[in-house]
């Protein structure tokens, strides 16, 4: 059976069983420390109730990791309902100095048939009214980085930082087709990536790629190597920032099919302390590593003694751009031989239903 076909069946039998929800009830906001491009402040995340990814709407299925799709409310949202809900997500919060508003809607902020223009326009101008946000951060599928686009929404908020978050996941344009579904080629990426460049002139603008670290089918070594690789790719071609999403396990996907017959498991948290090390001492540009997910069963997992301490040198470590501190655990040993000895391969896998 084909990845899209899988991709497909599962995604479908999924949001058979799920149950409606209304859009009031899928909005979801949240504040935290961040790393800014002027340094550290504060980050508030909202996330809107959309239609969701057009890749995973299509016969494609969408990608073999991700089920955001099922955050999606079943009946239209308006765009004046959109921007009441984004209006009143922002109220929550005492906007302090140095903010950056990190807009997500399970697909591509860019797209108008996910966020029409009058909703795009009308949370652009909220922001620009705000003083203390420096930095705007949307995501986006390639397809929809278009000049046009950009500089409609650059020019509605000419003093902050626009940032376009594509989700590469990988360089490698096999892992991207046999084993994500991405849907789309490096080719594509840096096309998008040189629009926001050639914007740079006249608008406050920049790019980041998400890196997804193992995707199904991969070794933890595997892992490792091609997270280290795509962020040296993701530099030369001249993202402003990386971010690295280290797999969990998503309900209704195909990963999580491979993860329940025991074919998969999420990368090792010392695999995650590697990428850093290596990827830190690389690249110039600012890393991050997402710590979502750590130390829980269907994300990246050490053992109890060392996941909590991991993650908070971690996440420090996003804060300050450093080489977390040497740590030690016995369950490292298990880890080595894991890397050393991992032999999941392509052709020990049934991906049939």
């Amino acid at each position: 059976m084909e990845i899209q076909d899988l991709n497909q069946e599962i995604r479908n039998r999924y949001l058979e069983r799920m149950e409606p929800k209304s859009p009031q009830e899928l909005p979801a906001s949240w504040s935290g420390e961040d790393l800014l491009y002027s340094g550290k402040g504060n980050a508030i995340f909202i996330i809107l109730p959309t239609p969701g990814c057009a890749h995973a709407l299509s016969a494609s299925g969408g990608c073999t990791m991700c089920s955001y799709i099922a955050d999606s409310p079943l009946e239209a949202v308006s765009p004046d309902e959109l921007v009441d809900i984004f209006k009143n997500s922002l109220n929550r919060f005492d906007i302090q100095p140095k903010t950056v508003v990190k807009i997500f809607v399970s697909g591509s902020f860019l797209n108008e048939d996910e966020i029409p223009r009058e909703a795009r326009d009308e949370i652009l101008k909220l922001l620009n009214k705000e003083k203390n946000v420096e930095e705007v951060v949307v995501e986006s599928r390639p397809e929809y980085v278009t000049e046009e686009i950009l500089k409609a929404c650059c020019s509605l908020i000419p003093d902050k930082i626009f940032e376009v978050s594509i989700g590469l996941e990988t360089s490698s344009d096999y892992i991207k087709e046999y084993k994500i579904n991405k849907g789309f080629t490096n080719e594509d990426f840096e096309r998008a990536v040189s629009v926001v460049k050639n914007l740079k002139s006249d608008y406050k603008i920049a790019s980041k790629a998400y890196l997804f670290v193992k995707p199904i089918l991969t070794s933890e070594k595997e892992a490792i190597e091609d997270a280290v690789a795509s962020a040296i790719y993701a530099e030369e071609v001249g993202v402003d920032r990386i971010s690295f999403c280290p797999a969990t396990i998503h309900k209704g996907t195909l990963m999580e099919v491979l993860w329940r017959r025991g074919s998969y498991q999420p990368p090792w948290i010392w695999s995650i302390l590697e990428i850093i090390k290596r990827v830190r001492s690389l690249v110039k540009i600012p890393v991050i590593m997402d710590t979502s997910g750590f130390g829980t069963r269907r994300g990246p997992f050490n053992c109890k003694k060392c996941n909590k301490k991991l993650k908070n040198l971690i996440i420090q470590s996003n804060l300050d751009q450093s080489i977390p501190e040497e740590f030690e655990c016995e369950c490292k040993d298990r880890w080595v031989a894991d890397v050393e000895f991992s032999n999941i391969t392509r052709s020990n896998t049934n991906l049939n239903l």
